[in-house]
């Protein structure tokens, strides 16, 4: 692989001398994404999210509030919905919380958080305190973050889902390592999500948690869909090939083409503020996915780097 360690940023502005990213411009003709349905319900859910990890820990000033709350609204203008945070994101909380209440839609959002202590009563606060500080009455996915007791946030997670204060219950992980004991628990407690780890550099979950959740009838969340940036070094310098610009517009298309063509995946969550990033995501959600055959090549080709 190429050494030169390029950004995204690098990488984009490049795409953009090029003339191979699109028009940043949302206009109702190019607006409608691909959605999946939720294997629990049938609810359809657009494949291109948000995640917040580090991007929305910030304080909430008007102009950080403003900034983030145009990533909210271009993800809904352009079909999406689903934005994934967690108490452990110290104030992305807060600040999803803050835009909703400066006026950004509550309705057309698809709220996931996580729980991420121990105990049930001290878990069931900090669900409590999730949806008041994201300004919500009912949270659509409540994770428990990287497995942190399972079995006692499960138990309060199905009383809520009861009591019509969660939607969807989930469990998830950001390691390989934790895979085998990940798929241990999604045998035992059944939730209706995952959300795991996987790329074109970290395709582990293909081995069995990919399809062990079209088996047991789980949707899918990916996180890392760029391995922190290792992606766009590993293809600095190289030009997208001729042969991926039906699908792909740029090396982030690429990238998010490959998450959401496999079968099993749901939706991907690449975190982000900033606005010509989000552009290009949203974009990915539209237009064809990748076969099986054009899938190996991707395969193929991202190994021969």
């Amino acid at each position: 692989m190429n050494e030169k360690n390029w950004n995204r940023r690098e990488v984009v502005a490049a795409g953009i001398a090029a003339g191979v990213l699109p028009n940043i411009a949302m206009t109702k003709e190019n607006t409608k994404m691909i959605s999946k349905p939720i294997p629990a319900s049938g609810e359809s859910l657009p494949v291109i999210g948000l995640g917040t990890y580090e991007v929305f820990d910030v304080e909430s000033t008007p102009d950080a509030l403003q900034v983030r709350r145009e990533i909210l609204e271009l993800l809904t203008a352009s079909g999406g919905s689903l934005i994934d945070t967690s108490p452990m994101y110290n104030r992305s909380e807060k600040v999803i919380g803050d835009i909703i209440e400066s006026g950004a839609a509550r309705e057309p959002l698809f709220l996931a958080t996580k729980v991420w202590t121990d105990g049930q009563e001290t878990g069931a606060r900090q669900m409590q305190r999730s949806a008041d500080l994201m300004q919500t009455d009912v949270i659509d996915l409540m994770q428990v973050h990287n497995l942190r007791d399972t079995a006692v946030h499960m138990e309060t997670m199905r009383e809520w889902q009861e009591a019509g204060k969660i939607r969807y219950s989930g469990l998830t992980h950001y390691t390989a390592s934790a895979h085998e004991a990940l798929g241990r628990e999604m045998a035992q407690f059944k939730p209706d999500f995952i959300q795991i780890n996987y790329s074109l550099g970290e395709r582990e979950a293909e081995d069995r948690l990919l399809p062990m959740a079209q088996d047991q009838g789980v949707a899918v969340l990916i996180n890392r869909p760029f391995q922190a940036g290792r992606l766009f070094a590993a293809v600095s310098g190289t030009a997208l090939p001729d042969w991926a610009q039906d699908f792909a517009a740029s090396w982030g298309q690429f990238f998010l083409k490959f998450i959401i063509s496999h079968p099993a995946v749901t939706c991907v969550i690449p975190a982000t503020s900033k606005v010509h990033h989000m552009v290009d995501n949203l974009a990915t959600g539209q237009g064809i996915l990748p076969d099986p055959a054009m899938r190996k090549r991707m395969s193929d080709f991202f190994a021969s780097l």
